[in-house]
């Protein structure tokens, strides 16, 4: 028996509300909420929780604290895929399954930032029914799309086909405003390694794109026989005009923003430079292993945090997690998982200095969950923490409705 199965029930020491946002939100809290010493860590008010109980009852309760407040939702639900897993036994009715998830997307729209997003993992056995359901709560226009991400990179031979993917659903609440805030993704060494610095151009590494550019809407000034500092006369290919005016392209000449090869002969292009480059990178919709890890890396982590109790079939590994967060989040906003399973979600937003809140009902929020937070909280190296060079700190406050 935890501390709080022994607590006197009227709580009045150890009763908080998950973060208190006003008198009347600590109210409600404190009458359905009692924190838990044992299972939390760190300094208490740091705005992350975890909290045992009914997700749809806790996502209920939230929205009197935290509405128009979360700015990223991760959702990894049941599947309904008929699978047995060490956990739970994966199949509802199909109806029941849909009403389920769409009774919780309803309640976490009210949680949801004008400029929020949420990202639901699936596989192919709901996907398509899941996008309708979806579509209903937060409208078409707002889906923004859908993620495929290469969950195993070995061959599955029990199987009629290797499912080598699963996906992920994006939906913004506000489309319009969600794009403006939207991250780009850090450069890959592969796209920094496209920059040299062929002429020793003390403004630094630089590639070079095109010069010329499709017709469509050109000017009559964008027709012309550029002269090289060589004497060689260039013409844009046909369908196609330069990019500048002539007088605007002698200029950028001048100032050695263009590049005609080694030996000069080479038609024109334009120098770009990486010190320049203000945006990273645009978001794909193909995750590969490589970039954001496996299910078989994740249990991997897993196993080396849990030596001595049972871990999940299909965890997410933490590289896909960050991803998520570096493309929709920034630093102190709010994070929420309202199917937490072993605490992946919360662990990366700790470490990436993000607020969180992670909803579980069974006692794995305390042996899985809270156990991996409090590694976190110490230091735990594994994941993405090399990475990112985490060290550990902060805390978290355990709950239970």
């Amino acid at each position: 028996m935890d501390e709080l199965d022994s607590a006197p029930q009227n709580g009045h020491e150890d009763v908080a509300s998950v973060i208190s946002c006003s008198k009347s939100s600590d109210e409600v809290l404190n009458k359905s909420m009692q924190r838990v010493a044992k299972w939390s860590a760190g300094p208490a008010g740091t705005g992350n929780a975890l909290i045992q109980g009914d997700n749809l009852a806790a996502l209920k309760l939230l929205t009197k604290t935290h509405a128009n407040k979360v700015k990223c939702v991760y959702l990894d639900p049941p599947y309904n895929n008929g699978e047995s897993y060490q956990h739970y036994f994966d199949s509802m009715g199909h109806e029941e399954w849909l009403k389920s998830v769409s009774d919780r997307l309803e309640q976490i729209k009210l949680l949801l930032r004008e400029d929020g997003s949420v990202w639901i993992s699936i596989d192919d056995s709901e996907l398509h029914y899941l996008k309708v359901a979806a579509d209903a709560v937060f409208g078409r226009v707002n889906f923004v799309g859908t993620i495929v991400w290469e969950r195993r990179t070995t061959r599955e031979n029990r199987k009629v086909l290797s499912r080598n993917h699963e996906y992920l659903l994006v939906y913004s609440k506000k489309i319009s405003a969600w794009s403006k805030v939207r991250n780009s993704l850090p450069l890959t060494d592969e796209v920094k390694d496209r920059y040299k610095n062929l002429d020793a151009d003390p403004r630094g590494p630089w590639q070079s794109v095109s010069a010329n550019v499709q017709d469509g809407h050109a000017t009559p000034q964008q027709y012309y026989s550029l002269r090289a500092p060589n004497g060689r006369l260039h013409s844009p290919p046909k369908g196609r005009c330069w990019g500048f005016p002539e007088q605007r392209m002698l200029e950028e000449i001048a100032k050695n923003n263009v590049w005609f090869g080694r030996d000069g002969n080479a038609v024109p292009r334009l120098k770009q430079f990486i010190a320049n480059r203000k945006a990273g990178l645009t978001p794909e919709t193909l995750w590969r292993a490589e970039d954001v890890g496996t299910t078989s890396q994740a249990k991997k982590h897993l196993l080396a945090l849990f030596k001595e109790i049972s871990i999940f079939d299909t965890p997410k590994p933490e590289h896909l997690i960050q991803r998520i967060l570096e493309i929709s989040t920034n630093p102190g906003e709010i994070v929420l998982d309202p199917y937490l399973g072993s605490g992946t979600t919360a662990a990366v937003a700790h470490k990436m200095k993000r607020s969180y809140l992670g909803i579980e009902i069974g006692d794995h929020i305390k042996t899985h969950c809270a156990h991996r937070l409090q590694q976190v909280v110490a230091g735990e190296s594994g994941g993405i923490s090399r990475s990112i060079d985490w060290k550990g700190g902060g805390g978290f406050d355990f709950y239970r409705i």
